[in-house]
């Protein structure tokens, strides 16, 4: 995939679901993975000519595990002549020393939310741009079905009111294939996550299952997003109908 077709998917989802409006100041959520830097670069190339002018800061919460180099991210951020906001907590600390959770996946995602969210609004953003993809989407369906018995997934944009921010996802119709080429044709300075959790948790296992069904069901995983585009859940107005360009 090359840049070009970024824009176009990036732009599709956006304009589907209104996402950026004029004089957005949008902050960027960046664990230093391959997702979040290819949204970051999507969306600073979506600046030169989006319809609406909008500003971009890139922030990233330091969990505290004392491993974590960012110097790669800095340059990159500097290359994109993009703000870049390192916000140091102890939530690795709290959640897995103090508190020593057996499932700290949900503990910790709160708290990051939380500190991300009041740094965010201290740094005079109105919006979160997230970079969950196709694959996302449906991962947290399957696991919304299997483990809590809802048909549920997150939505391409939400308002938090007690924050006033909004949230949006413009990777929304992205393949985690493509973004995985993206970033191996582009040389993206990646970071692995130092969480010890990272690929042991319950969405490891669902990835590991979506892989399997759409390897023994081809196309099984397009249908499922279609599934939850066309039943209007909660949050998901109508968009474009199958997530293709």
């Amino acid at each position: 995939m090359d840049a070009q077709r970024l824009y176009s998917f990036t732009r599709r989802a956006i304009d589907d679901y209104d996402m950026i409006d004029e004089g957005d100041h949008i902050a960027v959520g960046i664990s230093g993975g391959k997702d979040s830097l290819t949204l970051l670069y999507a969306l600073k190339g979506l600046m030169r000519f989006y319809p609406h002018k909008f500003k971009l800061h890139a922030i990233t919460v330091d969990l505290g595990f004392h491993n974590l180099n960012l110097e790669k991210i800095k340059s990159f951020c500097e290359e994109l002549d993009i703000p870049y906001t390192i916000l140091s907590t102890q939530i690795a600390q709290i959640v897995f020393d103090d508190r020593k959770e057996s499932n700290p996946c949900s503990l910790c995602a709160k708290m990051r939310k939380g500190a991300l969210n009041e740094k965010i609004k201290e740094l005079g953003c109105n919006k979160i741009a997230y970079a969950h993809h196709k694959d996302d989407v449906v991962e947290t369906m399957l696991m919304s079905l299997i483990f809590e018995g809802r048909f549920h997934t997150f939505s391409p944009k939400t308002y938090l009111d007690r924050m006033d921010l909004t949230v949006i996802r413009p990777l929304l119709y992205m393949n985690e294939a493509d973004v995985i080429g993206f970033v191996n044709k582009y040389h993206f300075p990646v970071v692995k996550s130092p969480c010890p959790a990272d690929g042991n948790t319950k969405r490891e296992y669902v990835k590991n299952l979506l892989k399997q069904l759409n390897k023994e069901n081809p196309g099984v995983k397009e249908r499922m997003f279609t599934a939850i585009v066309n039943n209007h859940m909660t949050g998901w107005p109508k968009g474009n109908e199958n997530g293709k360009l």
